[in-house]
């Protein structure tokens, strides 16, 4: 399967660029001829578990996982150490981290560590889709282990080369050593011997104790291309230069599957630099990531293509869609939420319980659409000729890209190569690939590479989003005060939609996501989720549907708390009860619980640790002191992606209505840590990213059509909103407690907390989100 792609590499038409490696670059061309591949294979994980490891889903991940050291490191006579980062980079840190993981192990200096970034080939690399917050949680054994393998390999040429007993002999940052004399070897000199060693099982490798680590679990190992980035020298997408290349913008359709009726390009060829118009086709709602169709406007620079796709003149067919309208959605969605839905959860006696309340307290919650606006908006080079293509994109998934490419050009993955950039940004986006595929098609029609870019205007305009969701709360409250009923409906259109038109109801990994696993001490509760259908691409988004769950159902704890003269920390604490694991089979939800694909077993629903953040954060902000007038404290809490974060937000709110945020401090336990520096940059992004969902995100339609098109009027966070201070209070923990997931898990209990601060410090309950269309001001 990898003869043509292993070709394609050695004669690549491209420019050299973010260093990108294949197989075929790791013995001839990224590391020198004379560097040691590793060039056995192990068994696969299956064969041979070791006692130190714990099943992780990445297991059961497409192409699973990898053990094999030769297809991720090499080494250099010089003694260069060449990592292969097989996940992509978008700020997340996976670039480095795992890395980094491989070179503790290995005992490498890290000065003398370089990493090339692999092409999509998960056969190869294991699984490449980096998103669910896996790369760290599925990757870290299996990076440990092959960074301790080619350790044990050094060990091993240095013994035989000295001819003393290998005991004898350890691996000291980027030298062997023996110990009795205290001669040594650097790791460029052995790097011959190891050619023709084969790779040792499983039980002969050793992992390093915790207490020798050099790198993991010390934040002293800075993102690797950082200089590069602050200087401008890194490589996205939009930076890709190949010989020949066109540049290309598409006019794509406003409405989601409408078609084009006729159209006058005259005016456009008419444009100094405009070479042609390509028709794409379009596709509709359900058509997975395929372009949305259009025309495309090649010329010699982007500005032409620009000022050409200005100068078109398109009569389109707007198609079912054109009805789509967000207030109308918005009645609709109310409407279902107050009827009975398909129940997805049923514990207890839900009816026996509101029937004896003594008091039922019910709110809705809103969330509207949200775009990704990735800093780096989508782009793509696309090089297909003599039925081969030739990729290079900022894209999350490249595995998948090259089997879509392949698909749709009706050729061999075999014949599509997938390079990948960095990515400036990506929160699910740029793993759709649709504007790839945008650039394929066109490449083809043309014979020629060409570059397709999206504005800011086709980013928002023309994305898969966020969904739209309406969450209902009602609690049964007894005449004690306890909450002894709980029921949720969930309207939202799924992500389903996205690969099947006809779906209309939230499937396991939406429901997954703070609805059928709450975790609160309640003995009746219900969760239900009716149907509605889609009018745009949903896609998923930073934190998926964890985002309107833990909004609405941590803005309705601190309402009950507040309804019963409660602390909102004290009930929430409450609600959570006693330290346990969730039994799904007593909830009745062992057939609907996705667990983010882990096992139970190794990742359980622990409300002890659960109620543990919340502590953690609650202290570490005063909670209960006094503040001054306009200022209020609140407090969210969420697991999702198997880790358990809370949030508490100090606001303060002037007499007009404004927000500033003094302080936030969050509190993560995502098992054991093992790059904090990152983990603490992912935390101060999700605050950022979380406040820019409270207090702007808001995309709406008319007509089938987004309303919005750029910053001015789909505002981010700015500095001037920023939160003055973000602190990061990690718990900590041994290895043996599993690595969870980071990327996401910061941002669904930010815009609850922000919203119950808002409440303490105004007296102004929000249910609808974003903050900013609200007047703000105390009463």
């Amino acid at each position: 399967m990898l003869s043509a792609i292993l070709a394609r590499n050695g004669h690549s038409r491209s420019l050299p660029l973010l260093a990108n490696v294949s197989r075929r670059d790791l013995l001839r061309g990224t590391v020198s001829a004379g560097a040691f591949v590793l060039a056995a294979r192990f068994l696969p994980p299956e064969a041979a578990q070791a006692a130190t490891f714990y099943r992780v889903g990445g297991e059961d991940m497409p192409n699973g996982l990898v053990y094999d050291p030769h297809v991720f490191v090499a080494i250099e006579p010089d003694g260069t150490v060449v990592i292969v980062a097989h996940r992509s980079e978008m700020g997340q840190g996976a670039r480095t981290s795992l890395p980094m993981v491989v070179a503790d192990e290995l005992e490498a200096d890290w000065s003398r560590v370089r990493i090339v970034q692999a092409p999509g080939d998960e056969p190869r690399y294991g699984n490449q889709d980096t998103d669910g917050s896996r790369s760290m949680r599925h990757h870290i054994q299996s990076m440990r282990h092959i960074g301790a393998s080619v350790r044990h390999m050094l060990e091993q040429a240095a013994a035989q080369r000295w001819q003393v007993p290998k005991s004898e002999v350890r691996a000291e940052l980027h030298k062997v050593v023996h110990r009795p004399t205290g001669r040594s070897l650097d790791y460029g000199e052995l790097a011959q011997d190891l050619k023709a060693m084969p790779a040792p099982s499983r039980e002969e490798v050793q992992w390093k104790d915790p207490k020798d680590f050099r790198y993991i679990g010390t934040g002293k190992i800075a993102i690797y291309d950082l200089r590069d980035i602050t200087v401008g020298k890194a490589i996205y997408a939009h930076d890709v230069r190949v010989p020949g290349m066109k540049f290309a913008v598409v006019a794509r359709p406003p409405v989601v599957g409408a078609r084009i009726r006729s159209y006058d390009a005259s005016r456009a060829l008419a444009v100094p630099g405009v070479e042609r118009v390509v028709e794409i086709p379009g596709s509709d709602i359900g058509a997975k990531f395929a372009p949305l169709g259009g025309l495309a406007v090649v010329a010699s620079n982007t500005w032409a293509a620009l000022k050409g796709r200005e100068a078109l003149a398109i009569d389109w067919d707007r198609g079912p869609h054109a009805v789509y309208d967000s207030a109308e959605y918005e009645k609709r969605m109310r409407e279902l939420a107050r009827k009975p839905g398909k129940v997805v959860r049923d514990q207890g006696n839900i009816e026996e319980a509101f029937a004896r309340a003594a008091k039922v307290f019910a709110a809705e919650y809103y969330v509207p659409h949200h775009a990704h606006v990735t800093m780096e908006t989508p782009a793509a080079v696309a090089d297909v000729r003599d039925g081969r293509a030739e990729i290079w994109a900022s894209v999350q998934s490249p595995w998948g890209t090259r089997q879509d490419v392949a698909k749709l050009l009706g050729v061999s993955a075999d014949d599509v190569t997938v390079h990948v950039t960095l990515l400036g940004g990506g929160f699910g986006r740029k793993s759709k690939c649709d504007y790839v595929l945008e650039a394929a098609l066109v490449s083809r029609e043309i014979g020629a590479p060409v570059q397709v870019l999206w504005t800011r205007e086709d980013d928002i305009r023309h994305g898969f989003y966020h969904t739209v969701s309406l969450e209902r709360l009602e609690a049964a409250i007894d005449s004690d005060g306890r909450v002894i009923g709980w029921r949720h409906r969930s309207v939202a259109p799924t992500i389903l939609s996205t690969f099947d038109a006809s779906a209309q109801h939230q499937f396991d990994i939406e429901l997954g996501m703070g609805l059928v696993d709450n975790p609160f001490d309640i003995p009746n509760m219900r969760m239900e989720n009716p149907p509605i259908e889609a009018h745009v691409r949903i896609g998923w988004f930073r934190s998926v549907s964890n985002i309107p769950r833990a909004f609405a159902i941590q803005s309705f704890v601190a309402e009950l708390a507040h309804e019963l003269g409660k602390d909102p920390k004290d009930f929430l604490l409450e609600l959570i009860g006693p330290p346990r694991h969730i039994d799904p089979v007593a909830a009745g939800i062992q057939d609907k619980l996705w667990n983010y694909g882990e096992s139970l077993d190794v990742y359980p629903i622990d409300t002890g640790r659960l109620a543990h953040v919340v502590r953690v954060a609650a202290e570490a902000i005063g909670w209960g002191r006094k503040l001054p007038p306009g200022h209020g404290l609140g407090i969210a809490v969420h697991r999702s992606f198997v880790t358990y974060v809370a949030t508490a937000v100090e606001v303060a709110v002037d007499e007009k209505g404004r927000i500033s945020i003094p302080v936030v401090h969050t509190a993560i336990d995502c098992g054991f840590c093992a790059n904090p520096e990152r983990v603490k940059s992912q935390i101060e992004g999700a605050a950022v990213q979380g406040l820019t969902l409270a207090l702007y995100g808001n995309l709406t339609f008319a007509n089938g059509e987004a309303q919005q098109s750029n910053y001015h009027d789909y505002p981010v966070a700015r500095l001037s909103d920023a939160p003055k201070v973000v602190h990061t209070h990690i718990v900590p923990h041994p290895f043996e407690v599993p690595a969870s997931g980071v990327g996401e898990p910061g941002v669904p209990p930010f815009a609850p907390a922000l919203a119950n601060a808002v409440f303490a410090a105004t007296g102004k309950r929000i249910r609808d989100l974003p903050l900013a269309k609200h007047d703000l001001r105390r009463i």
